[in-house]
């Protein structure tokens, strides 16, 4: 990942990532939908960035609210993906949490998704629920996510 950077997700971002999602999920979240996402109090993102044109190549959307923090969108575009990136950005969202005084992180995942499902394991989270149905596929049929939770120790 030496020539990808982290930031903090600007207005500009938003066109990326919403062609990022829509790359790597079937029920994409529009342009509008994200700005509203970003709005919300407690929300904030963070995008990694193409060291060469600058590009952003991925992003972590998050919301903290009552003392946790739901990672609510994750993904990298999937002409950069197996490179880092997507714990790099993992790794940040947990920071953030973590500086913000959460005390545990949660996230969904589709259950199919091994990759992201062994990422988040490597990282402490374990499952802890499922929701059927959560997810809707571009066949028009649904899928359960996986809900998992990593408790957070305190800083400072």
């Amino acid at each position: 990942m030496s020539e990808t950077r982290l930031a903090i997700l600007a207005a500009a971002d938003l066109a990326a990532i919403t062609r990022i999602h829509a790359a790597s999920f079937d029920d994409a979240w529009s342009t509008p939908m994200l700005r509203r996402i970003v709005a919300m109090p407690g929300a904030g993102g963070i995008v990694a960035r193409d060291g060469v044109g600058d590009e952003v190549v991925g992003f972590a959307l998050s919301r903290i609210a009552g003392g946790e923090c739901e990672i609510l969108s994750l993904a990298v575009d999937p002409e950069h993906r197996r490179r880092g990136i997507g714990r790099a950005l993992l790794v940040a969202a947990i920071d953030w949490a973590t500086l913000a005084h959460a005390t545990a992180v949660f996230l969904e995942v589709a259950e199919d998704n091994t990759a992201a499902r062994q990422l988040y394991a490597a990282h402490g989270f374990k499952a802890v629920g499922r929701r059927p149905d959560y997810y809707k596929l571009k066949d028009g049929t649904l899928a359960d996510a996986i809900t998992m939770r990593r408790d957070l120790k305190a800083v400072g």
